[in-house]
């Protein structure tokens, strides 16, 4: 239980970023440790995290319309992200590059 209550208060602090969607100026307030899977998913897609976001916001729109509310999407894509890790991702993610490129 200690662990859920003794970590690093850094980690939920919440964090305002100022950012471009696909040309809009927007503000998305995120916890840090969202803020840091964030980060950690569009490094490895060889992407500035606004630009990893801005795809994943165009993405939704042609799958799904306009997203209820686009930061629970960031996170629940962080809940992705963590249970991608235990199985094997980058076999997931290249993948899903391949089936893209395919399109």
């Amino acid at each position: 239980m200690r662990s859920f209550s003794r970590q690093d208060r850094r980690r939920y602090q919440p964090v305002t970023r100022k950012i471009r969607l696909n040309g809009q100026s927007t503000s998305i307030r995120l916890e840090q440790a969202f803020w840091d899977i964030l980060d950690e998913i569009a490094a490895g897609e060889g992407r500035a995290t606004p630009a990893f976001l801005s795809t994943l916001q165009s993405e939704v729109l042609m799958l799904d319309g306009e997203p209820v509310n686009f930061t629970s999407l960031l996170r629940c894509a962080c809940l992705v992200q963590l249970e991608l890790r235990g199985t094997n991702a980058q076999a997931f993610r290249e993948a899903a590059r391949q089936v893209a490129r395919a399109a």
